[in-house]
């Protein structure tokens, strides 16, 4: 297995080549991020380390925060479309982690929500994590968590902007 470098291994701005800038270190700091995360699956700790899939855990995230829906409304809220969403419930439902139902207004509309199950399971993988996050962090100040989480919640955004108006045919810039 080929060793990790060390953070202080990777490339900042400052050791950047002449006139890559900062905009490279934090390009390259991305790709490095999204590998690690990829790596871990950024899965947790202990027995829920690795079992559940980012795909599952969005899924089940989302359905807990806002409740039952509509596989549309799931979509749009994850900004992917209806039949991936779809692909990606049938293994939950088929797990018992997420149950469908008839919409009340319109019987042959299909309702997702979240099954006790489900609940369970989310919360043990969410603890998981937890863990991890606490260790990944644990030199650091509250103040630089709460800020690296700021941070990263507002690239998250901007990313997620920038993609939505691509996919309408708006401006990327």
């Amino acid at each position: 297995m080929p060793s990790i470098p060390a953070s202080s291994d990777l490339p900042t701005a400052a050791e950047a080549p002449a006139g890559s800038g900062l905009l490279d270190a934090l390009q390259h700091q991305v790709a490095v991020f999204a590998r690690r995360a990829e790596q871990t699956r950024l899965g947790g700790v202990g027995q829920a380390r690795n079992s559940m899939d980012r795909a599952a855990y969005l899924l089940l995230n989302r359905l807990d925060l806002e409740g039952p829906m509509g596989v549309k409304a799931l979509a749009a809220g994850m900004g992917i479309d209806s039949s991936t969403v779809t692909r990606q419930v049938a293994p939950l439902v088929d797990a018992g982690l997420v149950k469908r139902t008839s919409h009340p207004e319109d019987g042959r509309a299909v309702v997702l929500a979240l099954s006790p199950r489900g609940l369970a399971r989310l919360e043990e993988v969410r603890s998981s994590r937890r863990e991890l996050m606490a260790r990944v962090t644990e030199g650091w100040a509250e103040e630089e968590r709460e800020e690296f989480t700021r941070l990263l919640t507002r690239f998250n955004g901007s990313l997620s902007e920038l993609m939505s108006a691509a996919a309408e045919g708006g401006p990327a810039s």
